[in-house]
């Protein structure tokens, strides 16, 4: 039969380890909330997110495209991601680049890729295929409704060679995009 001694270590044991959990557990909760805080006060900017785009081009060598659509990603860090219908016409990699707030519902996105062109026949016949051949640059004015489901934007194109020359082709376009979401 347990002592008096051994009853009252044995309380107190429990006590810590209730104590320990609640000293523990509670900073855990608070922490896990500020997280969550954190992770959503990113979110408040109008632009985050993905998005779908209509682009008109009225300069310059995509003028006669009637059709180009854009899909963006815009993450918090400041980071995008663009591809268009056209990627595969001729295969290009999707575009990369960065966005800033210029005004609380005004943006600014710069974001380039990597153009092709095809190797000469023979060599292409043989599977050499696409080969690089400089790089397009889009700088994009992003205006985001109040409501942040559509924007409207303009944008600026160059085209670039091998070695950072700039070519002809460059234009103007305007864009309208709406949200993605469910």
């Amino acid at each position: 039969m347990p002592n008096e001694l051994q009853r009252t270590e044995g309380a107190n044991r429990a006590i810590i380890i209730r104590a320990s959990w609640r000293s523990f557990a509670f900073p855990a909760v608070l922490a896990l909330l500020s997280l969550s805080a954190a992770c959503t006060s990113d979110s408040a900017t109008p632009l985050v997110g993905a998005w779908r785009s209509t682009i008109q081009f009225e300069t310059g060598a995509f003028a006669e495209i009637k059709d180009l659509e854009f899909m963006y990603v815009f993450n918090a860090g400041g980071t995008l991601t663009e591809s268009s219908n056209y990627d595969g016409a001729p295969p290009v990699p999707p575009a990369y680049g960065v966005w800033r707030t210029i005004s609380p519902n005004i943006f600014e996105a710069r974001y380039e890729f990597f153009s092709t062109t095809p190797s000469e026949a023979d060599a292409f016949m043989k599977g050499a295929g696409w080969l690089p051949s400089g790089r397009g640059v889009f700088t994009e004015r992003i205006e985001v409704s109040p409501d942040a489901k559509t924007f409207a934007s303009t944008m600026r194109y160059e085209a670039f060679g091998k070695r950072g020359e700039p070519l002809e082709g460059g234009g103007t376009a305007r864009g309208a995009g709406v949200r993605v979401g469910f």
